[in-house]
C-alpha cells in the first residue's frame, strides 16, 4: 500500500506547470517523494525545476528512486532492464506511468536542472541567493547497474544511453559559458567563472566504446576548469585502441574507482605492459575485470618471457582488490604466480575458460582466498577429469563464504555432480548456481534439487536441457547450448513439472529453476 504522502505527491505533480510555480512555497521535506513521483510519471520540467531548486547537497538518483516501500524490490531488480516494464510489474504502482518518456529525457531533465543552477550562479545579480543558500554538490548517478544480476545488454544500452545523455549536458554546459553573446558582460569563459562558486560533482558509472571515447577524453580534460566535475566510480571500455585506453585512465580519479572492465579483440604484447602500467595507478581499486576474446593472442601473450610475470609483479599494488575476472586468458600452471603477491584475499574470482590445470585448483583450494570467496565463476574448464578433485576440495574450503557458482560448460555428467553433491550440500549460504551447457540427465538433476533444501538461501539454478529429453541425438551431448531443436518437448515438460512438484513438496517453490541462459544471470559482485 502506499503511502499517503506519496499519494498526495501524484495529486500535486498533475498539474505540473503549476507545481514547478509553487515549489518555492512547499516545505523542503516533500522534495525527495515530489522527485520520486515526478520521476515515475515522466514529469521532465518538474523534475528539472526540483533539481534546480534542490535544497540539499546532495542528490543520490539510486538512494531516491529505491527507497519506496511499495515498490524497492521491483526496483531493485527491474529498473535497469526497462522503466515501463518495472513499473508495471509492480501491483501498487499504477499502470500507465512515464507515458511515453523515454528514460534517457528523464536523466537529461536532471542534468538540465544542475544546468540551470550553475549558470544561475554565474550572473552576479543571483549568485548571493539561490546558490550561496542550497550549495548542490554532488548529483549522484551511480548504481543504475546495481540490478543484482549483470551481462544483460538491454541494461548495458542503457548505461551507454545515460552516460551520453549526461555528457550531452556536460558539454553544452561548457559550449554556452565559453561562447560569448550579444552582450559583453554575457561573455564568459570557464576559466573566468567566480572562484567562489563550488563544483558539482556528478559521479558516474561509465561504458565506453570506440564511438563515445573522444567527447569522453574531452569531458574528462575538462574537469579541472569546470564547475560540473565528471567523477567515474565504475569504469568499463571495450574495444578501445591500447593508447586511447591509456590516455583516458589517465585522466581518471585514482582516488574514487573502485571498479575497472577492460574487454579486448585485438592486443600486442607492448600495450599490454602500457595498460597493466596505468591500471596498477588505481591502487584503490576493488574490482578488475581484464578480458580478452581471442584466446590464441592470449596464449601468445602468456608464454612472451617476461610478460606475465610483469602483471603478477604489479598485482602486489593493488592492495584493496577483492574481484578479479581473467576471462579467457591462458593460466595454465600460472595461478599461483598470479595470485599469491595479492595483499587481500579475493572474494569474488572469475576464469571463464582458462584453462586450468589440477595444480591451480589445487593452489586455490590451499590458499588465502579460498575460505573468503563469495562469487567463483569456473565456466569453460574441463571438470570432469583431473580438475574434478581439487575443484571439490575448494568447494570445501569455499563453502562457508560462496554465494554464487558458476560452472557451465564444464562437460559435468551425472557421476561427477553426484559425487561433488554432499561438497555442494555444505555451501548453505548458495544463492546462485549456474550448470548450463554441462550433459546432465533428469536424474542428475532432480538428484541436485532433492539436496539443495539444505541451502536455505538459494534463488537461482540455471540448469541444461536434460540429455535424456533429447531424440534422435547419436551419443551423448558435450555441450547442449546449440542442440535445442533435438529437445523432446513432450519429454521435457514431464520432467520439468515433476521437478516443479518436488520444490512444492519440499517448500521450495519460490526458487527459480531455468534453462534460460539468456536470462536473469550470476549476481554483480557489488550487489551481494
Amino acid at each position: 500500500m502506499r503511502p499517503l504522502v506519496f499519494l498526495c505527491a501524484q495529486q500535486v505533480i498533475k498539474d505540473e506547470e503549476s507545481a514547478c510555480q509553487a515549489l518555492e512555497l512547499l516545505p523542503q521535506d516533500l522534495y525527495p517523494v515530489l522527485f520520486k513521483a515526478a520521476f515515475m510519471h515522466g514529469k521532465t520540467l518538474l523534475l528539472q525545476a526540483l533539481v534546480h531548486t534542490w535544497p540539499y547537497p546532495i542528490l543520490s538518483f539510486k538512494q531516491l528512486l529505491q527507497d519506496r516501500p511499495h515498490c524497492r524490490r521491483a526496483l531493485r531488480q527491474d529498473w535497469p532492464h526497462c522503466l515501463r516494464a518495472l513499473l508495471q510489474e509492480c501491483p501498487n504502482c499504477p499502470r500507465a506511468l512515464l507515458q511515453d518518456r523515454p528514460a534517457e529525457e528523464l536523466v537529461q531533465a536532471m542534468i538540465m536542472g544542475v544546468k540551470a543552477r550553475l549558470e544561475e550562479a554565474t550572473d552576479n545579480g543571483t549568485q548571493q541567493s539561490l546558490y550561496r543558500r542550497h550549495p548542490l554538490q554532488l548529483l549522484d548517478m551511480t548504481g543504475l547497474l546495481d540490478y543484482g544480476y549483470e551481462e544483460d545488454l538491454k541494461t548495458m544500452k542503457m548505461w551507454a544511453r545515460t552516460m551520453t545523455m549526461a555528457q550531452t549536458g556536460i558539454c553544452h554546459l561548457l559550449d554556452k559559458v565559453e561562447q560569448p553573446n550579444e552582450s559583453p558582460n554575457k561573455c564568459r569563459k570557464v576559466e573566468d567563472l567566480p572562484c567562489t562558486l563550488l563544483p558539482v560533482e556528478v559521479r558516474v558509472d561509465l561504458w565506453v566504446t570506440p564511438s563515445s571515447s573522444g567527447f569522453l577524453k574531452q569531458a574528462l580534460q575538462n574537469n579541472a576548469v569546470s564547475p560540473l566535475r565528471l567523477c567515474c566510480r565504475d569504469f568499463r571500455a571495450e574495444d578501445l585502441p591500447p593508447d586511447i585506453t591509456v590516455d583516458l585512465l589517465g585522466l581518471l580519479d585514482h582516488s574514487s574507482l573502485r571498479r575497472l572492465d577492460l574487454s579486448f579483440f585485438t592486443l600486442e604484447a607492448g600495450g599490454v605492459w602500457e595498460i597493466v602500467a596505468s591500471i596498477m595507478k588505481f591502487t584503490n581499486l576493488l574490482s578488475l575485470k581484464l578480458q580478452y576474446s581471442n584466446m590464441d593472442v592470449w596464449r601468445l601473450w602468456a608464454m612472451l618471457e617476461g610478460t606475465f610475470s610483469f602483471l603478477a609483479s604489479e598485482m602486489s599494488k593493488l592492495k584493496r582488490l577483492k574481484e578479479l575476472n581473467l576471462g579467457t586468458s591462458w593460466l595454465s600452471g600460472q595461478l599461483r604466480q598470479l595470485l599469491s603477491g595479492l595483499q587481500c584475499p579475493l572474494e569474488s574470482l572469475e576464469l571463464p575458460v582458462c584453462y586450468l590445470l589440477p595444480v591451480d585448483l589445487s593452489y586455490l583450494s590451499q590458499s588465502p582466498h579460498a575460505p573468503h570467496l563469495k562469487k567463483l565463476d569456473l565456466s569453460g574448464n574441463n571438470l570432469s577429469g583431473d580438475l574434478l578433485p581439487p575443484f571439490q576440495a575448494l568447494l570445501g574450503e569455499a563453502s562457508a563464504s560462496l554465494l554464487c557458482l558458476k560452472v557451465t560448460e564444464c562437460q559435468l555428467m551425472d557421476v561427477h555432480l553426484i559425487s561433488t553433491l554432499p561438497l555442494l550440500s555444505r555451501c548453505t549460504r548458495l544463492r546462485y548456481l549456474g550448470l548450463y551447457d554441462n550433459p546432465l540427465s533428469s536424474i542428475g538433476l532432480k538428484a541436485l534439487l532433492s539436496r539443495s533444501e539444505v541451502m536455505p538461501d538459494l534463488q537461482l539454478v540455471v540448469y541444461p536441457f536434460p540429455v535424456d529429453c533429447y531424440k534422435d541425438l547419436p551419443g551423448v551431448p558435450l555441450s547442449a547450448n546449440l542442440l535445442e531443436d533435438y529437445i523432446d518437448e513432450e519429454k521435457f515438460a514431464q520432467v520439468q513439472g515433476e521437478m516443479h512438484q518436488m520444490l512444492i513438496a519440499a517448500g521450495r517453490a519460490d526458487v527459480l529453476w531455468t534453462t534460460d541462459v539468456y536470462g536473469p544471470n550470476m549476481p554483480d559482485y557489488f550487489s551481494l
